[in-house]
């Protein structure tokens, strides 16, 4: 009896500490700091497309999202008549029924999918773009019973950082980088970049420059990268940082509720 009480404790603490070895064991992390400091403002179409969409015979359009089952699709519009978009309108269709949204921009390849479970169709569209610069809004999007579509809940980028940064940290060893979620190790990597300084003392690790979504399964993700600032130059760089994802879920208030943070699979895009 003596004997099986010994092995089950022996077993216990090995078991303790193989869960252990998946936290940080204490380590005192540093938390990350954002680079979008207020909440955007979601763009307005320049007037000379929007009298052009107010007045417009035939929109000229390519298909971003089709599901023939459910019977919708989702198109960007390039042209209306012979004017040019400059980049503005989504339209939505659902049967015979088409909704369109002249202010969301259809630039830089938007996505969009639809949850036939939850009755959601997600779509992404830029809010900012550049060298180095990747961030998007998320909108959840529902029907009414006739078909029409309306916006539900729009997801602002800012909104999303300041959830991120409310689990996100990391330590520096030297040019070791370490990322965290709260106590979870999520990757380790080594600064390669020489030429640049030291790595900045208020801000060397801050998120918001590259925060955009992949809708490929079957909850959207929500996907970021950390970037490294030296005290030589106010941008931050990403050459050796690693992309980071998270699934979300949108409640009827339009809360949304972050998962589990892993490096993101890139292949599945």
């Amino acid at each position: 009896m003596r004997k099986n009480y010994f092995v089950t404790l022996i077993s216990f603490l090995a078991i303790c500490l193989m869960m252990a070895g998946c936290k940080s064991s204490g380590v005192n992390t540093v938390p990350m700091v954002g680079i979008l400091d207020m909440p955007l403002q979601e763009d307005s179409i320049p007037a000379n497309v929007k009298n052009a969409m107010d007045n417009a015979i035939k929109f000229h359009s390519h298909e971003i999202m089709s599901d023939t089952i459910a019977n919708i699709a989702v198109f960007a519009i390039d042209e209306i008549d012979q004017t040019p978009s400059e980049g503005y309108g989504i339209m939505v269709t659902k049967g015979a029924e088409t909704t369109n949204f002249l202010n969301i921009r259809n630039t830089r390849q938007p996505q969009a999918k639809y949850d036939a479970k939850t009755g959601d169709l997600w779509l992404t569209s830029s809010a900012m773009e550049g060298t180095g610069v990747h961030v998007e809004w998320f909108y959840q999007i529902r029907f009414q019973e006739n078909g029409k579509a309306y916006i539900k809940t729009v997801v602002n980028p800012y909104n999303m950082q300041q959830e991120l940064l409310k689990r996100m940290g990391y330590t520096i060893d030297g040019e070791s980088v370490t990322l965290y979620d709260k106590d979870n190790v999520l990757k380790t990597v080594t600064n390669t970049i020489s030429d640049m300084g030291e790595f900045d003392q208020d801000k060397p690790i801050c998120i918001g420059e590259q925060l955009y979504y992949d809708v490929n399964g079957d909850k959207p993700r929500v996907v970021f990268v950390p970037g490294l600032k030296f005290d030589t130059s106010p941008m931050p760089y990403y050459d050796d940082m690693p992309d980071l994802s998270a699934p979300f879920a949108i409640d009827d208030n339009g809360n949304y509720t972050i998962g589990e943070i892993t490096v993101h699979d890139n292949s599945a895009e």
